[in-house]
């Protein structure tokens, strides 16, 4: 399994969204799943690669968490969460996407 933490430069929610994935990861019991960070650097590499905000979570090169319809940008992103809007996604919806992708490779 693939996992690629996408940030602008000085994300302010890049260690929160790690460390919850970390703890995802070993929920799951995916302790030998690495998690890469890349930082985007402009608006064309924003939208080759699908970034629709920072930070994003790539699990196989695809974002778990995407919305249609939102546009792709070097922006600071906000996802719903069961708690109301934050900055990255609580550790069960993270633990739940992994599951997910787990089921599909």
């Amino acid at each position: 399994m693939r996992i690629e933490v996408v940030v602008v430069k000085d994300c302010p929610n890049e260690q929160l969204t790690i460390g919850r994935l970390r703890q995802a990861l070993e929920a799951s019991g995916l302790y030998e799943a690495d998690v890469v960070t890349r930082v985007a650097t402009d608006q064309a590499e924003a939208e080759r690669i699908g970034f629709t905000g920072s930070p994003t979570t790539l699990i196989n090169g695809e974002d778990p968490f995407a919305e249609a319809g939102r546009a792709q940008g070097m922006t600071c992103r906000l996802y719903r969460t069961p708690e109301g809007l934050g900055g990255t996604p609580s550790i069960n919806e993270l633990h739940q996407a992994l599951a997910t992708a787990s089921h599909h490779s």
